[in-house]
């Protein structure tokens, strides 16, 4: 905890904060801040939390969200699509995954991968294999106002999350798409 202690001047600093704004904050007195920032003293549990957790707040506000993050040109494939038009507009569109769509509702998702694993199974039909016979479930749904922080979590196991608000999709975040924004 000490180590997260000395850091607190450091994160202070990062966030154009003065001793008394934080400890305003924090609803701790800005003497004990200065104290702690001196090494003087270490403060009590409690107080150490309402600290960490002011700091936390702070790094909250300042994160990028998925409006900020997300790509607004999202390209759908119906799930009555063929897997061979499928393929040409993922050419055209220079893209590698696409969410499905059936009647307006997402209920699924078609990548590159699921594709190939769909002709290895069934290579004589594809010509007429369809998107509803080998697509996968539906990716993540989030709000525009969702974290990176959330949105790293949901990409480290689904190939691309949407993004939506008030129940309309009006984005698309890849693994690429967030790489991108990442100074």
């Amino acid at each position: 905890m000490l180590q997260e202690l000395n850091e607190i001047k450091r994160i202070r600093k990062k966030h154009g904060l003065n001793q008394k704004e934080l400890a305003d904050l924090a609803n701790v007195s800005q003497s004990l801040i200065a104290k702690i920032e001196a090494n003087k003293i270490e403060p009590s549990f409690s107080n150490a939390k309402k600290i960490f957790q002011a700091l936390e707040e702070l790094r909250e506000k300042e994160e990028l969200k998925a409006k900020q993050l997300m790509n607004k040109k999202v390209v759908f494939a119906q799930s009555t699509d063929k897997i061979k038009n499928v393929i040409q507009t993922m050419k055209k569109k220079g893209i590698s995954q696409m969410p499905v769509m059936n009647k307006n509702n997402i209920c699924g998702l078609l990548t590159e991968g699921i594709i190939l694993k769909g002709i290895t199974k069934s290579p004589e039909r594809i010509n007429s294999l369809k998107v509803e016979e080998i697509m996968e479930d539906s990716p993540p749904i989030i709000s525009i106002k969702t974290g990176m922080k959330t949105i790293l979590e949901l990409l480290k196991d689904n190939q691309i999350v949407l993004v939506t608000e008030k129940g309309d999709v009006k984005g698309i975040i890849s693994k690429s798409d967030l790489l991108g924004k990442i100074e």
